[in-house]
């Protein structure tokens, strides 16, 4: 019977974190609403179990959480895994802003969207599995391209032609 700006309960978890960040008001509800939408989870109803949610999905919940804080070092295990172009370039602009923060983000990555635009690049190979685990490279993304033996490379250099 409790209703807060006309909404029962079952409204207000109804709701996405988009149509919440209208209703509340309160600043602490506002920020942690604003981390979800500025991770690209405006979509989720508030009353999501996490148990529907995918790996990149729940990896994004957590990034959302630890926008603004300073210090800390991130490990992701593909961060990019399923997402959209578009919701890569979001990703990787909310990377930008935790390193502009002042923490360090290291990410195990394919995508090499991703990979072009690192600070720093540790290529491991040659093939994957029992085949690789050989350091093929160590520094920045343009170093890499030089790199004869790196499949990495080999991509990367594909795909900047094709630009």
């Amino acid at each position: 019977s409790y209703r807060y700006k006309g909404l029962n309960i079952e409204d207000v978890m109804r709701l996405t974190v988009r149509e919440a960040t209208v209703v509340f008001d309160d600043a602490k509800v506002c920020a942690l609403l604003k981390g979800l939408v500025d991770v690209g989870l405006d979509y989720l109803s508030l009353g999501q179990p996490t148990s529907t949610l995918s790996g990149g999905e729940v990896q994004r919940v957590k990034l959302a959480s630890e926008l603004g804080k300073r210090g800390n070092i991130y490990i992701m295990d593909e961060p990019s895994t399923g997402l959209h172009p578009n919701d890569t370039a979001r990703l990787l602009a909310l990377l930008r802003r935790l390193v502009a923060d002042g923490n360090t983000v290291v990410i195990v990555e394919h995508k090499l969207s991703l990979i072009a635009q690192a600070d720093w690049v540790i290529d491991m190979g040659p093939e994957g599995g029992a085949d690789g685990g050989e350091v093929l490279y160590v520094g920045p993304p343009a170093g890499l391209l030089e790199c004869p033996r790196s499949k990495t490379a080999e991509f990367l250099r594909r795909t900047t032609a094709a630009e």
